[in-house]
Order: structure tokens, then C-alpha cells, then sequence
């Protein structure tokens, strides 16, 4: 009988603990029911934006532009302050408005449009359209030997030698005597024959022919030069187009005069320099 009456007890006394934890639990989910909410997170600062026209990929020199060519692209408003930028709000009817406009600049795909990187051809050819103001394009024939083996490409710079024999010294000396001058210098190569860019990541073009951009001066003393000799293109360095500019003085180089030549007299027996 003593023995029903302890298991009593103890279901009694694990009851009772089983009570006071149920209990127990209820009054802390109650507490943290009636916690207050934990506070909203602040706001999110919004980032004013603008609609700015750019390259939809990547756009090669001469190119006349269509609506597959430029897009609009949001962009944070203070990353399009530059004035040059072509913005939806100032400009809705950008699209149509530079619609057969010709690139004068190659243009990456996503880069800014800008107007003073496309001309307006009416018509004209690309190559009349990239020609700056007052400047002309003029062609003449070069080989792998007078082009630098075919590493001018469009856009480089080069010096124009021309090479020839002197005939008023064979004349005083009996000799066959052979000159050679820089005509012109610093001139840009627009195109090679008529690749006026590189393409496909060419890196050498043996052209037949070279179209130079000069001044109207240079374009009538290279026309004499052909006539009295043999042009060759000399390429520069890309370094000397951010250094200061030597250019020879024009006048009379295509006309005999001999300053700064290099003469090489040939005998039947003896060469001298």
C-alpha cells in the first residue's frame, strides 16, 4: 500500500513541474508577443537618372548611323553632367534626328554619342564627310617596299621622303648622284587603298595605294614630287603624336631645293655617301 501511495506522489510532483513549465512557457511567449515591433529599416536614398543616347556596339569610322546602331541607357545623373552628352529630355527625337549621320571617330559600344564625332554628309561620300575643314585627301602608289612592308595602317602617322637622281650634279660631276629629302612630315594616313580602318584585328596591309590628309600646299607639292621621283612612306612612332611637331617648311622641297638631302654618287668603280 506504501508503495502505490509513492507512486503517487511522484506522478504528482512530475505533474505539478510539467504544470509550472507549461505555465511558464505561456507567459514568456506572452511576453514576447507583446514586445513591440523592431522599427523599419530607413529609406533607400533613390539615385536620380537620365536617358543618355550611346552606341549600341561598336561603330567604325565612315559608318552612316541607323536606329540599330545608338540607343537610349539609363544613367546616373550625375555621371551625364558633360554638355556634349545627348540626353532623352533635351533631345527626344535624337534617334531620327542623327539618322545617316557619318562617324568621324570609331565609337565602343556603350560610349556616349556626341555631335562632334558625326558629321552630316548630304550625300557626300564618307570619305569627303571624315575630311576636316580645309584639309584634302590625296592618293599615291606605295608597295611593300615604300610602305613599310605593310605595317601603315589608317589613322598612323608618316613622313614622305622622296628619292631621286640629281641631275645638275651629274652634270658638274661626270657622276651618277642620287638624292633623297623628307618632303612632309606628321602626315595622317586615311586610309590604305580603301580599308580606312582596322578591321577584324589586322595589323598589316600591303595596299597599293596610300590616301594622305594635307593642306592644299602639300597636295600640289607631292603631285610635282611624283614626277621627279620615287615617294616613299616612312611610318612614326605613336609616341611623337603627343610630342611637339617638326615639320619641314614646305616651300620650294619639290622644287630642287637640296637642303637637308642625302646624295649617294655612283662611279664605275667606288660608291661614296
Amino acid at each position: 500500500m506504501w508503495k502505490v501511495k509513492r507512486m503517487k506522489a511522484a506522478r504528482l510532483v512530475v505533474l505539478g513541474i510539467a504544470v509550472a513549465a507549461g505555465g511558464l512557457a505561456a507567459i514568456l511567449a506572452g511576453g514576447y508577443q507583446s514586445a513591440p515591433p523592431p522599427p523599419p529599416p530607413p529609406p533607400v536614398a533613390q539615385i536620380a537618372t537620365v536617358e543618355v543616347l550611346v552606341a549600341k556596339n561598336d561603330i567604325g569610322m565612315g559608318t552612316a548611323l541607323s536606329d540599330q546602331d545608338i540607343e537610349w541607357q539609363t544613367w546616373p545623373e550625375k555621371a551625364a553632367q558633360n554638355p556634349a552628352f545627348i540626353r532623352k529630355t533635351e533631345r527626344p527625337e535624337a534617334l531620327q534626328q542623327l539618322a545617316g549621320a557619318i562617324v568621324r571617330v570609331p565609337m565602343a559600344a556603350g560610349e556616349p554619342v556626341r555631335e562632334n564625332k558625326l558629321i552630316r554628309g548630304k550625300g557626300s561620300g564618307y570619305m569627303a564627310a571624315i575630311l576636316p575643314s580645309g584639309l584634302r585627301a590625296y592618293s599615291t602608289e606605295i608597295s611593300a617596299e615604300t610602305g613599310a612592308g605593310g605595317f601603315i595602317l589608317p589613322n598612323d602617322r608618316v613622313d614622305v621622303i622622296l628619292s631621286g637622281r640629281d641631275r645638275e650634279a651629274e652634270k658638274a660631276t661626270g657622276v651618277e648622284t642620287h638624292v633623297s629629302a623628307t618632303i612632309l612630315t606628321d602626315v595622317r594616313v586615311l586610309a590604305i587603298d580603301q580599308l580606312v580602318q582596322e578591321k577584324d584585328g589586322q595589323r598589316v596591309v600591303v595596299g597599293k595605294t596610300a590616301t594622305l590628309e594635307l593642306t592644299p600646299r602639300q597636295a600640289e607639292m607631292l603631285a610635282v614630287a611624283r614626277q621627279t621621283g620615287v615617294l616613299s612612306l616612312a611610318l612614326r612612332s605613336i609616341v611623337d603624336a603627343n610630342g611637339p611637331k617638326q615639320n619641314i617648311p614646305d616651300e620650294g622641297r619639290a622644287r630642287g631645293n637640296r637642303v637637308n638631302t642625302v646624295r649617294f654618287g655612283v662611279s664605275s668603280s667606288t660608291t661614296s655617301r
